[in-house]
């Protein structure tokens, strides 16, 4: 199984265990809820989709790295109690509450969320003293004798036998407990989660034409050397940081993410050429239709007689800034969203005031609320920099009605309405404007390739960019739509040629 189908897999059985009936209990008896037991290679992204599908499903998320866990901090310290039994006093051993159990209520005091997934990683490499613990918490989903609250699911994860030598086995008793699931690296749902998360373009390029270096873990003589998606994705920010600072990137730099000699020189060369050839070929320019005609010419003729690697890149350049587009389009879509959500709830704020005056206090009071789930962890960075601008278009607006000396509330909300309107027009310029990109885009590339290799790359990664896809649903695109028709074709007569052969092969 892939990551992505992993991801669906544990958000459906998420949604099972929470499933609730109609006097409010879990329909899914509790003591039939199993654990989900990960198994795959590091770095493959188990700890990344368990952050997507707590927000996704909007439940809380406890996540631990079992190794840096002693037995005192997994099961709590021991204390005597007395007890009488039978009338006599005996002393009996009890443990305060595991750390980790604490940690899952204070989840729930900090967030407000009563459910949410307790995701315990490196499962099966933990000490030798813990050992035990594992079992019985896979088992009976206790740590000690503190249970895990009702309403959250368990899912660990684990690295099997060859990529790490301190991994125990769990005997049949454990895994007829648990549902387990074997993850394999997949670099094509690699790159879906890529371009949603604005990976460096050079990475997304390179991986198109060497996705057999997408995922490395070699044990020699020589030592350990790996790549994996955690190195792809940390050396994807740090390009970024170091571009903006105009820092150069050496092998050196590459290599202490992409722990593979090889794989490190390689992408290193390459990186430089896609720095060249984004520079070269003006894609900004070209996409913008900045370019005058006599230089896009040229521009093509330089693509149409590029060897392999320059037309995978040109290729890959296309994509990395069509995609900076469309993310613009989508980002400003979303705080419309939010803004249009800000202004309806204030037309019914404090309806007995009849003057403007209210709009500062609502704006402080979304300030406060923002303040409060960052404060909670309840925000991610993006989601708070989107209430930030919305606090700051209200701020503005505020600004505006008093330059204009209106001060009653029905006068303000018509003026702010049509503010509002301006700024939907403005992202529909955007998205008109990011659609003009496309076309151009598709022009260069049949201009200068046809319907090759390189245009299929370029349908083939378009198809896997959610936010192209979403523009090209709603506004459509002939070309997109054209070129996906003949791709489809083509896959189809190769199937039908691969069934020919093997029937002429057969001796019947």
């Amino acid at each position: 199984m892939n990551i992505k189908e992993a991801k669906q897999e544990i958000s459906h059985t998420l949604q099972a265990y929470l499933e609730k009936d109609e006097l409010g209990n879990y329909c899914y008896a509790l003591v039939r809820q199993r654990p989900i037991l990960l198994m795959g290679p590091p770095g493959i992204g188990k700890t990344a989709i368990m952050e997507q599908v707590a927000e996704e499903n909007g439940v809380g998320l406890v996540s631990y790295t079992i190794t840096h866990h002693t037995r005192q901090s997994a099961i709590g310290l021991p204390r005597i109690r007395e007890k009488t039994y039978d009338g006599k006093k005996i002393s009996v051993t009890e443990y305060t509450m595991s750390e980790i159990i604490d940690s899952v209520y204070a989840c729930i005091e900090r967030t407000g969320k009563k459910e949410g997934i307790l995701f315990i990683d490196e499962i099966n490499c933990a000490s030798e003293t813990l050992a035990p613990t594992m079992l019985q918490f896979l088992q009976n989903k206790t740590f000690g004798s503190h249970k895990v609250p009702d309403g959250w699911m368990i899912v660990a994860a684990g690295n099997p036998p060859e990529y790490n030598k301190s991994v125990r086995e769990f005997d049949i008793v454990t895994l007829d407990r648990v549902r387990k699931i074997d993850i394999e690296a997949d670099c094509d749902i690699w790159m879906e989660y890529a371009w949603k998360h604005q990976v460096h373009g050079a990475i997304l390029s390179y991986l198109n034409i060497r996705k057999e270096d997408f995922y490395r873990v070699e044990n020699t003589v020589d030592g350990k050397f790996f790549v994996t998606a955690r190195g792809w994705e940390d050396l994807s920010e740090l390009l970024k940081s170091y571009e903006r600072l105009k820092i150069p990137v050496s092998d050196q730099l590459v290599i202490q993410f992409l722990q593979q000699e090889e794989v490190a020189g390689k992408f290193t060369a390459y990186y430089q050429l896609y720095t060249k050839y984004g520079q070269d070929y003006g894609i900004r320019e070209l996409l913008d239709g900045t370019l005058p005609e006599e230089r896009k010419a040229e521009k093509q003729q330089m693509a149409a007689n590029g060897g392999f690697e320059e037309r995978f890149t040109v290729t890959g350049l296309m994509l990395d800034a069509l995609n900076d587009r469309f993310e613009t389009v989508s980002e400003l879509e979303k705080r419309l969203h939010m803004l249009h959500d800000a202004l309806k709830y204030w037309k019914n704020y404090q309806t007995e005031k009849k003057e403007n005056d209210c709009l500062a206090d609502f704006i402080q009071e979304k300030k406060n609320q923002r303040q409060v789930r960052q404060d909670s962890g309840m925000l991610t960075v993006q989601e708070a920099k989107r209430e930030r601008w919305m606090a700051g278009r209200l701020e503005a607006y505020e600004q505006r009605l008093k330059e204009a000396h209106i001060r009653s509330r029905e006068e303000g909300f018509e003026k702010i309405r049509s503010w509002f309107a301006e700024e939907v027009e403005y992202k529909k310029a955007a998205e008109k404007a990011a659609g003009q990109c496309l076309d151009r885009a598709f022009s260069f590339l049949e201009d200068a390739f046809g319907d090759g290799q390189e245009m299929i790359l370029f349908v083939t990664e378009l198809s896997k960019n959610e936010k192209i896809m979403t523009y090209v649903s709603s506004h459509g695109c002939e070309a997109y739509f054209r070129y996906s028709d003949l791709l489809l074709y083509r896959k189809r007569e190769a199937e039908l040629q691969k069934d020919c052969e093997e029937l002429s092969t057969d001796p019947v």
